[in-house]
């Protein structure tokens, strides 16, 4: 297994507080997706954060972990079974583990496949425990991914947790933006090999996680990039909120190709989530929403740009399957490239979301479909609305 300690990035953070007498500190991990990174071209909304909250936030504890990045696509078992998730997370963890002590709170949040590893971070933490600092050294730190990913016998894991971990941690947060899974390249044969190979992982919100926060595309059609929704069953919905909001993938992300036209369109979901890190306590400066210009008229990136336009196997997205989701009050205006969501109405909550409008400019009616819902027609692709670039 790789180091866990090395640098990964030149400008990662150190903790800014020290051990003694520091008081209670806010960490905050951000992990990216795919190609994201501090690189001013590849920066996206969570590279836009990190930065954001070293000036705004000079008491918090932040570390950014940057997405699998083009000269790591020589090692194939990275690409094709989505084993550089595992090494994200497993560096975020020992990170944590080293300066993490109790009264401190934490908040993790992710994009994209840095998204499904902050959700399989929150697992881990749950399944196995978090090291104490003075335990926080490699062999631990592996002997730990060990126990997440095999199934120990319960004394053995017990053992480990009373021996080396804090009695319990309060993860105050896991915000996600648009999680798709990371278990590699989604093809017929290895779509099985894959899930079999990281079904470990745990991504559902345990009883340690707090609040978990989920921003999804309306208006993503690729197939590859299918949302993993959380199941608030077993939960509790009060403690989850899955908002829908205008835009693709690359527009609730902020991973925008180069076309900045789109930011104030990403900047919507940003607020969001930053606001309700705001609300659980993370400090922030007064009016820091104005450095984040919004615009829900604001062009979408779209799905066909770049690598974008090799996705030939598409499909509108299910809105309403789990009670915890919701349409962002913004969602007013026609879909970015001529989709429309699927919806089911009677499974969002009612307090909680406004009907979409339909392709005329009404609202869909509900009739005889599955549990009495009739999912609306769809209208078929815009072509002239797809990116040529």
């Amino acid at each position: 297994m790789m180091s866990v300690f090395r640098r990964h990035d030149k400008a990662r953070p150190e903790a800014r507080t020290t051990a003694r007498g520091r008081g209670s500190v806010d960490h905050v991990l951000l992990l990216d997706g795919t190609l994201g990174s501090l690189r001013a071209d590849r920066m996206t909304s969570i590279g836009i954060i990190y930065r954001f909250l070293r000036r705004a936030a000079p008491t918090a504890s932040v570390y950014y972990g940057k997405g699998l990045q083009w000269r790591e696509w020589h090692d194939t078992s990275d690409v094709w079974f989505g084993w550089g998730v595992n090494r994200q997370i497993l560096r975020a963890y020992g990170w944590l583990a080293m300066r993490y002590r109790p009264g401190d709170r934490i908040f993790l949040i992710g994009y994209s496949r840095g998204a499904f590893a902050a959700r399989s971070l929150a697992g881990m933490i749950e399944r196995v425990g978090l090291l104490r600092a003075e335990a926080a050294i490699e062999r631990n730190t592996k002997t730990a991914w060990r126990h997440y990913e095999g199934a120990p016998p319960p004394p053995i894991l017990q053992g480990f947790r009373d021996g080396l971990c804090h009695p319990s941690v309060r993860l105050e947060m896991v915000g996600a933006f648009d999680t798709v899974s990371a278990l590699g390249v989604r093809l017929p044969f290895f779509w099985l090999l894959n899930d079999r190979r990281a079904r470990f992982h745990n991504d559902i919100l345990g009883q340690s996680v707090h609040h978990g926060y989920q921003a999804l595309a309306l208006d993503e059609t690729r197939s590859v990039l299918e949302p993993l929704i959380w199941d608030c069953e077993g939960t509790g919905a009060s403690r989850i909120e899955q908002v829908w909001f205008r835009g693709c993938h690359g527009d609730i992300g902020g991973q925008l190709a180069h076309f900045e036209d789109a930011r104030p369109l990403a900047n919507i979901p940003l607020v969001w989530m930053l606001e309700k890190a705001e609300a659980l306590g993370l400090s922030l400066p007064q009016d820091w929403q104005e450095a984040f210009p919004r615009d829900v008229s604001a062009p979408s990136v779209g799905s066909w740009r770049g690598w974008g336009k090799f996705s030939l196997l598409r499909a509108p997205r299910v809105v309403g399957r789990d009670l915890s989701e919701r349409l962002h009050e913004t969602v007013t205006l026609p879909p970015a490239e001529g989709w429309r969501a699927i919806l089911r109405p009677r499974l969002l909550r009612p307090e909680l979301h406004a009907p979409a409008p339909s392709a005329s400019g009404g609202h869909h009616e509900t009739g005889g479909g599955p549990g009495g819902i009739e999912p609306p027609v769809l209208r078929a692709p815009d072509l002239a609305a797809r990116d040529s670039g």
